[in-house]
């Protein structure tokens, strides 16, 4: 087991995306079957709260835009401005302080876009 010199910001969507989701996909899961499995997106290890609201305040629009991408990939349906109040509105997000990787693997990245 290692420790990784990360902490995290993990997030679910809450009804107002599952709302926009079904208003532009006919097949789009349940708000229930979005909640089923949070994304968790690391982030520098944090040392006291305040270095969590100032990485939420560094990454929403780079998060709020992939969950956006995954769901709409060209923008075509995105809401026309993206807040910080509409990301609150639209994720519950709580906060992972310590991260451990209980694999053995070696751990690979892929680089993405933004």
């Amino acid at each position: 087991m290692k420790l990784l010199n990360r902490s995290g910001l993990s997030i679910r969507p809450r009804q107002p995306f599952a709302d926009w989701l079904a208003g532009h996909s006919s097949d789009a899961p349940s708000l229930d079957q979005l909640r089923q499995e949070a994304m968790l997106y690391l982030i520098d290890e944090v040392e006291q709260e305040q270095d969590f609201v100032d990485a939420i305040n560094e990454h929403w629009r780079t998060i709020f835009k992939n969950e956006l991408e995954a769901w709409d990939e060209f923008g075509d349906h995105w809401p026309a401005e993206l807040t910080l109040e509409l990301f609150e509105q639209w994720f519950d997000l709580d906060i992972q302080l310590m991260t451990f990787d209980l694999s053995t693997r070696t751990l690979m990245q892929a680089n993405l876009k933004g």
